[in-house]
């Protein structure tokens, strides 16, 4: 009798997907939420940004095209760590100080292991990569 032979790799479903980011000789990844925004973004991979700083509490990177803003809508919650879409702009918001959510914010996902890796300041080459 033949087995169907499946690939796991191909069903998605379930899985959580994870970002690698690298920027000035360091590492660090971010899981996201499932919603479509995160969906899209993850489709975009691999991708090479700049990051920068903006104002005192986050890092912006822009993205080489919008992201769908399907399903948006306000989230609290809002703490340092946070990876989010900045749609009117097209722009990854990355924080690592206090914020308060603002129209045209979507919340992608979480930083794994803290803000650290945000606090160098400066401008820099960015790499964004499938973690999972």
């Amino acid at each position: 009798m033949a087995r169907a032979q499946t690939d796991p790799s191909s069903d998605r479903k379930g899985a959580a997907m994870r970002l690698r980011f690298a920027f000035a000789g360091q590492e660090f990844t971010a899981t996201l939420e499932d919603n479509p925004s995160a969906r899209d973004l993850f489709s975009m991979l691999p991708l090479d940004l700049k990051i920068s700083d903006y104002a005192t509490n986050e890092k912006i990177a822009y993205l080489p095209r919008k992201l769908t803003e399907d399903g948006s809508s306000r989230f609290d919650s809002e703490a340092v760590g946070d990876l989010c879409y900045y749609a009117p702009w097209g722009n990854l918001a990355m924080f690592h100080g206090p914020y308060r959510w603002s129209r045209g914010l979507i919340r992608l996902g979480r930083l794994d292991q803290g803000a650290k890796p945000l606090l160098v300041r400066g401008e820099y080459p960015l790499r964004v990569e499938n973690a999972t």
